[in-house]
């Protein structure tokens, strides 16, 4: 009867400790797939903006063009520095981008470690109730 005791508990403890680890596991793999859809929503708002950055150069060349400027000049040098803006700006979205992708990651991680952790938690209480239980039964 003691034997059964003790081999419940053994198992028990096994289940809860492979629970918690396969909990994590599934955390993680959520995390990466936010990842990966904020990848690619990011790919879609950078190729919305370029879409919008093209459209109003367009425009503003046949503006130009329209009312008889040159490429030269202050026109020229307006257009090269908001070019020069717009491709900061588009650098530091990128940037924001990646680091939220990589932060959704590292959570994952952590998620999968906290698993880890709590499982191993879980199977050194486990191996004290077991022993404490086989003691009890001698």
């Amino acid at each position: 009867m003691s034997f059964a005791i003790v081999a419940a508990i053994a198992v028990s403890t096994a289940v809860s400790a492979y629970g918690q680890a396969q909990g994590g596991k599934i955390q993680q793999q959520e995390f990466e797939r936010q990842a990966e859809e904020e990848k690619i929503a990011a790919e879609g708002r950078e190729l919305e903006r370029k879409q919008e950055l093209n459209k109003v150069l367009a425009a503003n060349a046949v503006s130009a063009s329209m009312s008889g400027m040159t490429g030269e000049g202050t026109p020229a040098s307006i257009a090269l520095e908001s070019a020069k803006q717009i491709g900061t700006s588009e650098g530091m979205l990128n940037l924001s981008e990646k680091l939220k992708q990589a932060q959704l990651r590292r959570q994952g991680a952590n998620a999968r470690a906290m698993g880890n952790i709590q499982a191993t938690s879980t199977l050194l209480k486990g191996s004290v109730g077991v022993t404490k239980a086989y003691q009890s039964a001698e």
